[in-house]
């Protein structure tokens, strides 16, 4: 174990509905042409939140719920429940089906947090989106298809480096969840170039790292 050894997301499960009751369409608030949805757990929910927003770019689905769960993965609901549950609606089977792979592929070879500490204890997550899809510029007011630079950490790492991020990066401050989350954790959704949303990354990670190195420093 190492500082920055990357901590993987892991779906927890997997199902899809081809074709949703429409009483229950009804609470999801869904149009008539999403008729089937996709529904996925996973232990890291800010991995996979952008990962459903990935999803929306792969395939012709709208993610119409996404919530995370009270204290984190350690207090679950049940084994397969995890910290967080995402609904993505798509118009038949085989675009839900495309769309919740998108999401698993993403999940399992992009959307990772790294460790801040030598025992993995500590994590963050520096992660530059290079083009927003339909569910993450809704969430930060910006067109489709704009950069991103999602930053979440434990609650003071995370206030002390969305500042140093916004200060070391051309960016703009679009989304700030204040502490605590649901899962305890704070971050931000900053917006700018690809270039700047990997500069502020960057300076969000090491002003991290620096909170971890030596926390009683001021």
């Amino acid at each position: 174990m190492a500082m920055l050894d990357p901590v993987k997301p892991h779906i927890l499960s997997a199902r899809l509905i081809p074709n949703v009751h429409p009483d229950f369409a009804a609470q999801l608030g869904l149009r008539p042409e999403q008729r089937s949805l996709a529904l996925i757990t996973c232990d890291m929910d800010d991995a996979l939140y952008v990962s459903l927003d990935e999803a929306t770019k792969m395939a012709e689905v709208e993610v119409v719920y996404a919530q995370s769960f009270y204290a984190g993965s350690s207090y679950s609901s049940g084994p397969l429940s995890g910290e967080i549950i995402g609904i993505l609606a798509g118009p038949d089977p085989a675009e839900a089906r495309a769309g919740l792979s998108a999401c698993i592929a993403y999940a399992e070879t992009e959307a990772w947090f790294y460790s801040a500490n030598v025992d993995d204890t500590l994590i963050f997550f520096p992660h530059t989106i290079s083009r927003s899809g339909s569910y993450l510029s809704q969430v930060a007011g910006v067109p489709i298809g704009t950069p991103l630079a999602y930053l979440i950490a434990p609650p003071l790492e995370a206030t002390f480096a969305i500042d140093a991020a916004l200060k070391a990066a051309e960016v703009t401050f679009c989304v700030w969840w204040k502490p605590p989350s649901e899962t305890n954790f704070s971050g931000a959704l900053l917006t700018g170039t690809q270039s700047a949303c990997r500069a502020a990354c960057i300076a969000f990670q090491e002003a991290v790292l620096d909170v971890a190195r030596d926390p009683h420093k001021f």
